[in-house]
């Protein structure tokens, strides 16, 4: 295991908001319609929900979940959860109740934090039929409380700090170090079972950092996240990079173009990453023409390919000064390549950038041989920044990350010359709907729940809108009877709306190899001859 030498100082979260309130007390650190805090405000409140915490029994290492969309009291929670030495675990906004469940029962949560209705969606509700028994409370950050014996408000939550002196949380801080683990993100995989990721607090702030000053964010800049805070984009790169440069946050709950462009022009937003697809949406937004978005600086994007017109579109229309891509995993803490200021607009279309400080990058070929230049090859990655392991998955960690300490991505690519990362393909049939990753194996394993289907596969197809989306293949089961409507209804009410699949096509039988393996490739063929 590697120990954190950079910086040491401030390569824990409780530590870093210390000195920022320090430097940056009456600075803003949050700005939204649910609330404002300085960086002083900010630490304070940290320190508070921190002592409920420690009254609530919370112990290092113990698993603390959030589930709820991008709300000041997320980051509130999340700092608390590192301040204490316990390990947060971001659940997806999207996920469902049997969804979120899982997650919740794989990783041991006793607490989690949750919203209480979102689009329309009661989070407890939702969760009450799929909540483990290792669940002890749930605390609603907007709402009544969830039923629970123990379940509270948060506001009830944090009154229970009073019991518990502020010394207490200081010396609970203290005892975290830059190899304390910080968080536990789950992600699927082609086993179709989310996996764990456990990263450390040195390891992120490390990245984030280098993140901050490689892309310019600073103290004067106000940066705009809609990317969800569930993710790694909106809370590594997101509202963490931000405070650490000792920006302003400004959190964004659900996106809608023209409110965006709005928010912009009102509170002078300078930083906008998202996916391709977000600045497509505010290019076409009819509000673009009539707001001034001149208080635009830096953007920052990746996800998906991006066409080189795009990016002049971005500097020319929105006037973004700097737009940058970048490659990364949740595996890698969300970081692995970035473009560097001054790269043309070909190569921050074309490629992910170059290896951040710190990070090594290989071509491998099918023996592991590194390749050469602009040769094709599995795409992986080696340095501070690679996951600790799978939470529990001691061999799935194995098959990950190598004994020399290489991150086996699963993607494909190659290295030019310059050493910017070009990614061409994936080995593990992942394909991205809108910035979010979809994997077949998990959303196959939801669809055959369905009592009309008995085999599944699913490939993903490319949509102008989305980059991807979903396309199902169905062999119903004997005497069995459903329509492409009905199963699309109950996929809706089954799993994250991302994943659910825009088409379904009914088929007597799935094309296999001879070892009973589904030839996803010739579902391809078929899917591109039909469009």
């Amino acid at each position: 295991m590697q120990t954190m030498t950079h910086n040491d100082d401030t390569l824990t979260t409780p530590a870093l908001i210390a000195r920022a309130a320090a430097r940056h007390g009456a600075h803003p650190a949050i700005e939204s319609e649910h609330g404002r805090l300085t960086y002083a405000e900010l630490d304070a409140a940290r320190i508070e929900a921190a002592r409920a915490l420690l009254a609530s029994g919370i112990e290092p290492g113990d698993r603390i979940a959030i589930w709820a969309p991008n709300l000041p009291q997320w980051i509130v929670a999340a700092l608390a959860i590192h301040s204490v030495g316990a390990v947060l675990v971001p659940v997806n906004t999207r996920m469902k109740g049997i969804e979120a469940g899982g997650i919740l029962q794989d990783s041991g949560a006793r607490l989690l934090f949750c919203c209480g209705t979102f689009l329309g969606e009661s989070y407890p509700e939702m969760l009450a039929p799929h909540r483990p028994a290792t669940l002890e409370r749930v605390i609603v950050f907007d709402g009544a409380p969830a039923g629970g014996a123990h379940d509270d408000t948060w506001s009830g939550f944090v009154a229970l700090g009073a019991r518990v002196p502020p010394d207490a949380v200081r010396d609970r801080a203290a005892a975290v170090t830059p190899d304390t683990v910080m968080d536990l993100m789950f992600t699927s995989g082609t086993t179709g079972r989310p996996k764990g990721v456990m990263t450390t607090h040195g390891q992120n702030l490390r990245a984030v950092q280098d993140w901050g000053k490689i892309t310019g964010v600073a103290q004067h800049d106000r940066y705009l996240i809609v990317n969800p805070f569930f993710h790694t984009f909106g809370y590594k790169a997101g509202w963490l990079a931000a405070l650490s440069c000792g920006a302003t946050v400004l959190p964004h709950l659900v996106f809608q173009p023209d409110d965006v462009l709005r928010r912009v022009a009102d509170e002078r937003v300078s930083v906008l990453p998202g996916p391709p697809t977000l600045y497509y949406a505010l290019l076409d937004a009819p509000a673009r023409a009539t707001l001034d978005l001149s208080s635009l600086r830096i953007a920052v994007t990746g996800a998906a390919a991006i066409a080189p017109s795009l990016i002049e579109r971005m500097r020319d229309e929105l006037g973004f000064e700097t737009v940058l891509t970048g490659y990364g995993l949740t595996e890698s803490c969300g970081f692995a390549t970035l473009c560097r200021h001054g790269d043309d607009a070909q190569t921050v279309a074309t490629t992910s950038g170059r290896a951040m400080p710190g990070v090594e990058l290989r071509i491998a070929g099918p023996d592991g041989v590194a390749l050469g230049a602009n040769e094709t090859g599995e795409i992986r990655v080696r340095g501070y920044n690679v996951m600790r392991g799978y939470f529990n998955q001691p061999d799935a960690t194995r098959e990950t990350v190598d004994a020399d300490g290489w991150l086996h991505t699963g993607d494909v690519g190659c290295v030019d010359e310059h050493g910017n990362l070009r990614i061409t393909d994936r080995i593990k049939d992942m394909f991205i709907v809108g910035g979010f990753n979809c994997y077949p194996a998990e959303i196959e394993r939801l669809l055959t729940a369905h009592p009309a289907i008995a085999q599944v596969a699913l490939i993903g197809v490319p949509d102008t809108r989305l980059g991807e989306v979903g396309h199902a293949y169905v062999v119903l089961r004997p005497g069995a009877r459903a329509s492409a409507d009905e199963l699309s209804d109950w996929a809706r009410r089954n799993m994250a709306n991302y994943k659910v699949p825009r088409a379904f096509t009914f088929v007597e039988q799935l094309p296999t190899s001879a070892a009973g393996k589904v030839l996803k490739y010739q579902l391809r063929a078929t899917a591109h001859g039909a469009a």
